[in-house]
């Protein structure tokens, strides 16, 4: 079997909790069926009004109750670090999001989604000051400070409209979407059949 045929395309943004769950799972599943995961990040908001669709978790009162004890649920069953980051109103999302558009330009995608979400979803680290995220990436081994001033040039920003973009065109509607092939997931609650679509591909 090819690579490419046992690839996990994951689609994400850091805001999003059950990314962040999904992200705790995937590297398993690409070990599991002989895969690989690559890291395909957009932005949540931007890309639901290009597609027509709505933030529903925050604008029912009672569905964003409910999302909090299913992420509790989530939680328990991956056995997870899970924390609501003090500081996330300080946070500049989009440079994370371009931060891995630079990772993955450098062949460690991984390593930088794999630093961020911890930060983002179980700690208290203020990743709006760009000195405590320059050290999130030096302590996984990145470059930080080199890698931030590379993301926040003006490419970047056009190239993460150009990410959201080409997520919309593929069908993409909210976070967090896996393709294997040309089959769509949508949810961390779809991983069992990711995991039946990369088997079926490893036993062709």
């Amino acid at each position: 079997m090819t690579e490419a045929a046992a690839k996990i395309e994951f689609y994400f943004d850091f805001p999003s909790p059950y990314s962040y769950l999904a992200s705790t799972q995937l590297p398993k599943l690409a070990r599991q069926y002989g895969g690989t995961v690559s890291y395909h990040p957009f932005r949540i908001l931007e890309l639901m009004k290009q597609v027509g669709n709505r933030p529903t978790t925050i604008e029912s009162q009672a569905k964003g109750k409910y999302a909090g004890a299913d992420l509790a649920r989530w939680v328990r069953r991956y056995g997870v670090p899970f924390q609501r980051n003090p500081n996330r109103g300080n946070f500049d999302f989009t440079l994370l999001e371009r931060l891995v558009l630079v990772a993955n330009e450098r062949d460690c995608g991984a390593t930088c989604v794999h630093a961020m979400f911890p930060a983002v979803w179980a700690s208290a680290d203020n990743l709006g000051d760009r000195t405590v995220l320059a050290q999130r990436l030096d302590t996984a081994g990145l470059p930080g400070a080199a890698m931030i001033e590379q993301a926040s040039g003006g490419d970047y920003a056009a190239k993460l409209d150009e990410a959201t973009a080409a997520a919309a065109a593929r069908g993409v509607f909210g976070a967090p979407t896996i393709f294997v092939g040309d089959e769509m997931f949508f949810g961390n609650d779809r991983l069992d059949f990711v995991a039946e679509a990369l088997n079926a591909r490893k036993a062709a």
